[in-house]
C-alpha cells in the first residue's frame, strides 16, 4: 500500500530558461511560469510564496518537494537542489530529484512512435533521450545529431509505426530539428511537438507517481539527500582544471 498521508506537494523546475513551478494540494493545483531567462533566483521563492499563499497554506503544511535532476542549465540545476533541500531539511519533509527529460517526454507518453525530448547543450550537441509508450529506453545523451540519428534508428528497427516519425520536444526541439534536416537528409522527416513552457506540471505529476508507487513510509532515503544534478558534461571550469 502507498503513501496515504497529506498530498502538499511542491515541484520546482529550474532546469531551463522557463521557470515553472507546481503545487499540488487536496483541494487542487496550483501553478506559476515565468520566461525567467537568467533571474531564476530572484524568482523561484516569489513563485513559491504565490502559490502557497493562493493554496490557502503555510510553509509547514507542505508535505514534500521535487525538483528537476538534471540534465539541464548548470546553475539552474544548482538553484533548484539548493531550495528544494533547504525546504525539505527546514520543514522535515522529503526531497526527490526527478530526471528532467521524463519530465519533457511525459505530456507526449501516447505518442505512437518514439519521443526525443532535448536541451540545447552548445558544443554541437544536446542532451536527449529516447522514450516509447511513456518509458525512457536507455539513459540520457550528450550527442550530436547524426548520433541521435544514429539511436533512433536502433531503437525503431523494424517497428517504426507508418506516418508517425519521431516526435521532438523540449526547449532544445527546434534547435535540434533544424540540424537533423541540414546534417542527416536522407532520414525520414522529424515532427515537432511545438511546446512552449517549462515542466512544473509535469514534474508534479511523476513526483505524485513516485509517492503512490512506494511501499514505504514516504520519507527521504539516503540516497536523495546527498544527490546532486545530473549534468551529463562536466562543466567548462571542471574540463580546465584537467
Amino acid at each position: 500500500m502507498g503513501y496515504t498521508g497529506p498530498m502538499n506537494l511542491l515541484a520546482i523546475d529550474t532546469a531551463v530558461s522557463v521557470l515553472s513551478i507546481a503545487l499540488g494540494t487536496e483541494q487542487g493545483d496550483w501553478y506559476f511560469e515565468a520566461d525567467a531567462g537568467l533571474r531564476h533566483s530572484e524568482l523561484v521563492m516569489d513563485g513559491v510564496d504565490l502559490l502557497t499563499r493562493k493554496a490557502g497554506l503555510g510553509p509547514a503544511d507542505l508535505s514534500g518537494v521535487a525538483c528537476m535532476g538534471g540534465p539541464g542549465s548548470f546553475t539552474g540545476l544548482r538553484i533548484g537542489f539548493s531550495l528544494a533541500k533547504g525546504l525539505a531539511l527546514s520543514l522535515g519533509i522529503p526531497f526527490v530529484p526527478v530526471p528532467t527529460l521524463d519530465c519533457m517526454a511525459l505530456p507526449f507518453a501516447a505518442w505512437p512512435g518514439l519521443v526525443i525530448p532535448a536541451i540545447d547543450a552548445k558544443k554541437n550537441a544536446f542532451f536527449c533521450a529516447l522514450f516509447r509508450d511513456g518509458s525512457r529506453l536507455g539513459p540520457p545523451m550528450d550527442a550530436e545529431p547524426a548520433e541521435i540519428v544514429r539511436a533512433a534508428r536502433a531503437a525503431l528497427g523494424p517497428d517504426q509505426p507508418p506516418g508517425c516519425p519521431p516526435l521532438l520536444t523540449g526547449p532544445g526541439a527546434e534547435q535540434l530539428y533544424q540540424r537533423l534536416v541540414q546534417e542527416c537528409p536522407e532520414e525520414p522527416r522529424w515532427s515537432l511537438s511545438g511546446f512552449r513552457g517549462g515542466y512544473g506540471r509535469a514534474l508534479l505529476e511523476l513526483f505524485r507517481k513516485n509517492i503512490a508507487k512506494s511501499t514505504k513510509k514516504f520519507n527521504n532515503n539516503e540516497r536523495d539527500w546527498f544527490s546532486g544534478p545530473e549534468y551529463i558534461r562536466k562543466s567548462d571550469a571542471e574540463l580546465r582544471l584537467r
